[in-house]
């Protein structure tokens, strides 16, 4: 290694260049990975978090196909097989198309937003060595700078973002959003959320029949809360207190989407759009400095499901810094 430096020849420090504007493509054959998808921590932490919902929703399915049995004289198996196999089904590309539509309200690109669209996309596939036409790209008539990935090929940019972002700015952001499936955030928030469906639909049918339910008399009422108090004391005591994880279930849920976000930018960064990354960041932390918003309270960021702009900031200048 020579000792000789020259002050005019000296590189400028990592953590002080502008990252480039222009993305540059690679050229040539892309390298598909055998293992293209799988599940980390937060994705399992997901699952295992909304396992209540799930077995509440086994019961709910249980009993309606036994009563559908007794009924219909169908086996009560049928429909119960149906609904545990449904899963896979949500996952199908038709019926991604469905909920990208009508759930997500996404659209196909436009002409001109596909030509910006598609080589930027097939960039960051190639670099994580995916497959990009696995997936399917969707835009949202929206004029915040944003991004989604649902289900287990959805991926999806506003109309703003491709009007706004460079092509290496909107690689970071794709980048990001890859990061969700390949580490599969998305698949397993989909799944959570479908076969916690059940038990969500039966509760709010027990709180609306509740609510038509007369006002019941002083003493019937004392009653009641008197046995409920009885019955969850005895529950506690019995799950020593795990009946009450429910209540703490939307904290943690939130605390683990959290850690998704900043694994979705170690994924971003190790494709090389750590300092793209950052300047979204930081424009978006201008956007919001401009608007002047009020603080929220403590309860209500242990509730968001992503984290401050300030932290995802500080992660991606730890990559830019040892020069991701």
């Amino acid at each position: 290694m020579s000792l000789n430096h020259e002050p005019e020849e000296r590189e400028e420090p990592r953590k002080c260049r502008k990252p480039d504007e222009e993305l540059p493509f690679r050229s040539g054959r892309v390298h598909i990975s055998t293992r293209r998808r799988g599940a980390d921590i937060t994705a399992l932490g997901h699952l295992a978090l909304h396992l209540p919902h799930g077995l509440a929703s086994l019961a709910v399915v249980f009993l309606a196909s036994y009563v559908v049995g007794l009924v219909s004289g169908l086996p009560w198996w049928v429909p119960f097989g149906c609904w545990a196999l449904s899963g896979a089904l949500v996952f199908s590309k038709p019926c991604e198309r469905l909920l990208a539509r009508w759930l997500f309200r996404l659209r196909y690109p436009a002409p001109e937003e596909e030509r910006k669209l598609h080589p930027v996309w097939r960039e960051v596939a190639g670099r994580a060595g995916v497959d990009a036409h696995a997936y399917q790209l969707w835009v949202e008539n929206s004029s915040d700078i944003n991004a989604l990935a649902a289900a287990g090929h959805i991926v999806s940019v506003t109309s703003h973002s491709l009007k706004e972002l460079t092509p290496a700015q909107l690689g970071g952001v794709l980048a990001h959003e890859l990061g969700h499936h390949t580490r599969g955030h998305a698949w397993a928030s989909l799944l959570s959320l479908w076969y916690a469906l059940p038990a969500r639909v039966a509760w709010r049918l027990l709180l609306k029949l509740a609510s038509r339910v007369k006002r019941l008399s002083a003493n019937a009422a004392t009653l009641t809360i008197i046995v409920a108090a009885v019955v969850v004391l005895a529950l506690a005591t019995a799950t020593y207190g795990l009946i009450f994880l429910p209540l703490a279930t939307p904290y943690l849920v939130a605390a683990v989407s959290r850690r998704a976000e900043l694994r979705a930018d170690e994924h971003a960064a190790g494709l090389g759009f750590a300092a793209h990354l950052l300047e979204v960041l930081r424009a978006e932390h201008d956007r919001m400095e401009s608007r002047h918003t009020a603080r929220e309270g403590l309860m209500l960021r242990l509730l968001d499901s992503h984290p401050d702009v300030h932290t995802r900031m500080h992660h991606l200048r730890a990559y830019v810094e040892r020069g991701r």
